[in-house]
């Protein structure tokens, strides 16, 4: 009954049998040890018929019951045994296993135990105890137990593979590999060595190398499920999800029962993107084991995906009742609260969160964030500067996009970008491998989750539209919600092909546009929410350019190229951006010029602004305000009498912190005015009510700048540093008013006030903001369509000759 397989059960018996049972037993026991069980079973009770009190019959029955895994049985027959030779050290030994095999490992160990207290140099006594104390998570107990068995018996190949394990189990992986190595060198064809030395090449990250132990393990025994179950992993851990989900696939068939493999299978479902049957999968688990923390937070991650985030959340509080310190459950809670917009009680999971795991990825840079979504700016400064140190030293410590509303450094920003890219390394080829496409026309592939109702939908569905269908076959790729509404119809009918990828796997997309032969892929998305950057890891396309949604580097040396303007990206700051950079000449922003604006304009009193009194508006998420830009607001209420500050209504956490800190600075709460969320025609034309609209700092006013001016609203910006600071004096280059743009701000706080207390001044500026509304390159999206279509030929032109991705300027039209 050893974990080994030895031949020890037979070594010592009892009292000499009387002939004839000598005979029987003689018999008996060469058909056990050749393992012919039901063909020795009739000898040992034909001894008992004769002898009902016969020590090695009822022992080695026991044995039997063992093998058979009737550890009930077992127990009951060597205790008969027992009560006749009460110092047998072999029954001993044998009965701890057992209580080993009915898991009651404190029983266990006491007969270990008491057969070395017999025999000190039990060598299977002494192996066994030493897998039981593993069993109970006192490894280095365990080990002791090892070494003398090693001592005893240096060549022990099953004493050796233990020991590699309790090695491992405290954390001594280099040992344990060396231990390992050590028992395959004994018996190389022992599948479960095998399985143990994979195990530990996986701890130390060596997939590849494990993936080849497990495939030796199982050519040995092909109904291994534990090697299959790891197997799997190590091929999850190489990014190989389809060769995974066929490895934890094959553990089920042998074992259906098996929680963990159901558990693993359901992780890889969700990253095959089939969360209903992920779901499926950890609900069989937890009906396995119901109380197991890891399972009911996984089960939460599959109804995240499904978007049913409150029964998300139930899961994760499933898992923290029964941990309350789980740090995945609390931060998989926290990143729930954000999608249902409870940033103030995802703040406070965060915060958790970081007390249990002050390292936990991204962890701070989410905590920022919902308190900045709260406007809650406590230690804004000392937050910022903590998130931005890690980043500089390597950490994962927060999201790309979150940074972008922290940082103002290009180069910090690229960092963040970097560190965040590696996560989409993958350990398999890319899907294009080299080929020359001939085509007729060039085909384009634009991927985004915005194909809907979403702000970058309004800026870029005319842009769409406006391709020459001669020169250009354009097909979206989606892979948001496919809701019917009227953005989502207009778009499906502005590419040559419109295809719905939100079921589909990064790979099987990647796969499908190898078959479509893209020549280039367009990630319109970034790092932005419901982004996937994993598609273009795995290079489907010749070329592979970032474009509009994300105002930043993506940090990835698959993306070839960005497509920007000289505003936005200084030639200074090209070392930035690991894409190279094309230059198009007005700017690189869309803009739908056929978006529609209500005519009727609301009165103030309809929307809650007084009937006099000038009106500032700041209509960015509130998320992007920061302390410094709020402090040049209320000093401009200050200074303007009966001015007011309309803002975006966001969560009511928000609004409440935001009159708060009006009224710390000496601004009564009722001068701040919250807009609801309204129809986009309808919330364009009450921009008509504002003197100018005021931008934020270190993240501008993107597609809430162009609602503005498209409005006829001015915009009055601080030019930033980085991308995302200086996209608002981009879309004022190309719409005429460079007077708008100021290098600090101080100066943005002189022209605001300055404009707020000149009518005329303001007045004048509006009327050539309404003169360059039809003429201005900012609204002429033929023109950028065809600048851009310019940029997609010279990089097809580049790829087409083989040559590198290289920047460039797109010259004027």
């Amino acid at each position: 009954m050893s974990e080994s397989k030895g031949p020890f059960l037979f070594g010592q018996l009892g009292r000499p049998p009387v002939p004839d049972a000598a005979q029987l037993l003689q018999k008996a026991l060469g058909l056990h040890q050749l393992g012919l069980l039901a063909e020795a079973e009739p000898h040992y009770r034909a001894i008992l018929a004769q002898l009902p009190h016969h020590f090695d019959a009822l022992h080695l029955l026991g044995v039997i019951a063992y093998q058979r895994q009737d550890f009930e049985g077992a127990l009951r027959l060597i205790g008969r045994a027992l009560q006749i030779d009460p110092n047998n050290a072999a029954a001993h030994s044998n009965i701890g296993s057992a209580w080993r095999g009915l898991k009651r490992h404190d029983e266990a160990l006491a007969s270990y135990d008491r057969a070395l207290a017999l025999m000190p140099g039990h060598v299977e006594a002494l192996h066994n105890r030493g897998i039981v104390l593993h069993d109970l998570g006192r490894d280095e107990a365990a080990l002791a137990s090892y070494e003398r068995v090693l001592a005893l018996r240096p060549g022990h190949a099953e004493a050796l593979a233990h020991r590699g394990a309790s090695l491992a189990a405290l954390g001594r992986t280099e040992a344990a590999l060396a231990s390992l190595e050590r028992a395959l060198a004994l018996k190389p064809g022992d599948a479960a060595i095998l399985h143990g030395h994979g195990t530990a090449l996986a701890a130390l990250g060596r997939h590849e190398a494990a993936l080849v132990s497990y495939d030796r393990a199982l050519a040995l025994k092909p109904d291994f499920a534990e090697a299959l179950s790891n197997r799997g992993t190590a091929l999850r851990a190489l990014k190989r999800p389809e060769e995974a989900l066929a490895s934890y696939d094959r553990a089920l068939a042998l074992r259906p029962d098996y929680a963990e493999v159901l558990n693993n299978r359901g992780t890889i479902l969700v990253e095959l993107r089939r969360p209903e049957e992920a779901l499926a999968s950890y609900d069989r688990a937890l009906a396995l084991l119901p109380d197991h923390v890891e399972f009911h937070n996984n089960r939460g991650t599959a109804l995240f995906a499904l978007k049913r985030h409150d029964e998300a959340l139930a899961s994760y509080r499933q898992a923290l009742l029964r941990d309350p310190d789980f740090a995945g459950a609390l931060n998989n809670r926290g990143l729930a609260l954000r999608q249902l917009d409870r940033h103030e009680e995802a703040a406070r999971e965060y915060e958790k969160l970081l007390r249990v795991a002050p390292d936990f990825p991204e962890a701070r840079g989410d905590l920022l964030n919902s308190k900045l979504h709260c406007c809650d700016w406590e230690r804004y400064g000392e937050q910022v500067e903590l998130i931005t140190n890690a980043v500089a030293a390597g950490a994962l410590a927060v999201a790309p996009f979150i940074f972008l509303t922290m940082s103002d450094s290009p180069a910090d920003q690229q960092q963040c970008a970097q560190i965040n890219s590696r996560k989409f390394l993958f350990s398999e080829p890319a899907v294009w491998r080299g080929e020359r496409y001939r085509h007729d026309r060039i085909r384009i592939a634009y991927l985004s989750a915005d194909y809907r109702n979403h702000p970058a939908a309004y800026s870029a569905a005319e842009l769409f539209e406006t391709h020459d269908r001669a020169r250009f076959e354009t097909t979206a790729l989606s892979f948001g919600p496919a809701h019917k509404d009227e953005m989502r119809l207009r778009l499906e009918g502005a590419f040559t092909r419109f295809i719905d990828v939100r079921d589909t796997s990064d790979r099987d997309v990647a796969l499908l546009m190898k078959e479509l032969e893209i020549d280039i892929a367009v990630d319109l998305m970034g790092y932005t929410g419901d982004s996937r950057p994993g598609i273009l890891a795995h290079r489907p396309a010749p070329v592979q350019v970032n474009y509009f949604g994300y105002a930043g580097t993506m940090g990835a040396s698959h993306i070839d190229y960005i497509l920007a303007d000289r505003i936005v990206i200084p030639e200074a700051q090209r070392a930035a951006y690991t894409e190279s950079v094309v230059y198009l000449p007005d700017t690189y922003y869309p803009n739908d010029a056929k978006r529609r604006i209500s005519a009727h304009t609301p009165t103030r009193q309809g929307v809650g602004l007084p009937e006099t009194g000038f009106v500032f508006c700041a209509f960015n998420n509130n998320h992007k305000i920061t302390p410094p830009v709020f402090d040049v607001w209320m000093r401009l209420l200050h200074q303007v009498e009966g001015s007011v500050l309309w803002l975006l209504a966001g969560n009511e956490a928000a609004i409440r912190n935001l009159r708060r800190n009006a009224e710390i600075r000496g601004i009564a709460p009722d001068r701040l005015v919250f807009a609801p969320r309204i129809r986009l025609e309808d919330h364009l034309a009450r921009h008509r009510l504002a003197g100018f609209l005021l931008d934020n700092l270190p993240y501008n006013a993107h597609t809430t700048a162009t609602d503005a001016l498209s409005a006829g609203l001015p915009v009055v910006t601080c030019i930033g540093a980085s991308f995302a600071g200086r996209v608002a004096a981009s879309l004022l280059h190309a719409v005429g008013l460079p007077e708008l743009i100021t290098g600090s701000l101080d100066d943005y706080e002189a022209l605001a006030l300055a404009l707020a207390l000149d009518p005329d001044r303001l007045a004048a500026i509006k009327a050539k903001l309404a003169a360059h509304r039809a003429s201005a390159p900012l609204f002429d999206t033929p023109r950028l369509c065809r600048h851009i279509e310019s940029a997609y030929d010279t990089m097809w032109q580049r790829s087409q000759k083989g040559e590198a991705p290289a920047g460039f300027a797109v010259a004027a039209d």
